[in-house]
């Protein structure tokens, strides 16, 4: 199913549609500020084992990332952050970074294996953070990739729509992806390292 939402005013009726499908065990596809994603409900397994098994990977070395809708997920998913670093996230969230912070007991077990961090998507789109908040608790995001030589991400929902129809629930017709990622920030040293430098510049 292909369904279109306007970054600037998500359907409200629209946004509850999507969180019921997330809530119950559905698989979805929708935009970032940065490229395409592809998600789930972290609380379900068997949801997140679906999505796993598409990337061709295990869930405990899978580097999926949480999009949260705001700020207040930090707290629950990650121990606790110093004031410098909580002034950068806050600096640049919501934008197109993912942070790399150390993860807490309430992160769910089957994501953990041997690591010990978390990486949190707080994107500037209006379309998946109102979705986030109607669920209450944040999703899996993992990016969709293309097979083109040159366009290393899907960036046309409907060509997407057309490739992953039979696989996921739902994909979420933003408007044209981006081809650049979000840029990488970890944090879980002294000094925050830039891993990957995507879209984001990141303001200190």
């Amino acid at each position: 199913m292909l369904l279109r939402l306007y970054n600037e005013n998500p359907n409200p009726r629209e946004v509850r549609r999507v969180a019921d499908i997330l809530h119950n065990g559905g698989i979805i596809i929708y935009p970032t500020d940065t490229v395409y994603g592809m998600g789930c409900d972290i609380t379900n397994p068997r949801a997140v084992g679906q999505v796993a098994r598409m990337k061709g990977i295990h869930v405990e070395k899978a580097n999926f990332s949480f999009i949260c809708s705001d700020l207040s997920h930090l707290s629950l998913y990650t121990r606790p952050i110093s004031n410098p670093v909580f002034k950068i996230i806050r600096k640049n969230a919501p934008g197109p970074f993912t942070f790399i912070l150390e993860a807490n007991n309430h992160v769910p077990k089957y994501f953990q294996g041997r690591k010990k961090t978390v990486g949190i998507r707080i994107p500037d789109n209006n379309i998946i953070r109102a979705i986030v908040r109607e669920l209450g608790n944040p999703i899996v995001s993992t990016s969709i990739h293309d097979e083109d030589a040159i366009l290393e991400y899907s960036i046309e929902p409907e060509l997407i729509h057309e490739k992953y129809m039979e696989m996921v629930d739902l994909v979420i017709d933003g408007g044209l992806g981006e081809i650049i990622p979000s840029t990488i920030v970890d944090f879980t040293s002294e000094e925050p390292v830039i891993t990957r430098q995507g879209k984001g510049i990141l303001v200190f």
